[in-house]
């Protein structure tokens, strides 16, 4: 699984830590920045992992800031993609298995080291359920553009 990491200054720390966890575990892992701690605009890092997400360069994409909010919103704004903000392992199962979601977003300021690496592993091994009504609702997200 091809996987794309991106942070702000508030979710540095955090996706340094998950990039060495899923090389480790075996993903193919691409840092899309920043490279240091300085101040950044998590816009720009969203729509990298977003965008790489939807063009097919990557299978799922991580998104870190001080809150994950501004990282979810942002990646949410680009057609195809399904982001989820989580803070806990059940609903990091829950975003794969009923919204086959294909981004996660973390805050760097709300959670910790061990308890987002639980998430990661939880989220990147967790496949899509196809039930029916999942499904559904999924491709209800999918193909409602305004």
């Amino acid at each position: 699984m091809k996987i794309a990491l991106g942070a702000d200054h508030g979710g540095f720390e955090l996706k340094e830590a998950i990039k060495t966890f899923l090389t480790d575990k075996g993903f193919d892992v691409t840092d899309m920045g920043p490279s240091t701690k300085d101040s950044v605009d998590y816009n720009d890092y969203a729509i990298k992992v977003a965008e790489g997400v939807r063009d097919g360069k990557f299978d799922r994409g991580i998104l870190l800031c001080g809150t994950g909010i501004g990282m979810s919103i942002m990646a949410n704004k680009i057609k195809g993609i399904r982001a989820a903000l989580v803070h806990d392992v059940f609903t990091a199962e829950a975003t794969r298995l009923h919204n086959d979601s294909n981004v996660l977003a973390m805050g760097g300021r709300v959670i910790g080291v061990d308890l987002a690496l639980k998430i990661v592993d939880v989220w990147v091994n967790t496949e899509f359920s196809g039930v029916e009504r999942h499904e559904r609702r999924v491709n209800k997200i999918n193909n409602y553009w305004e």
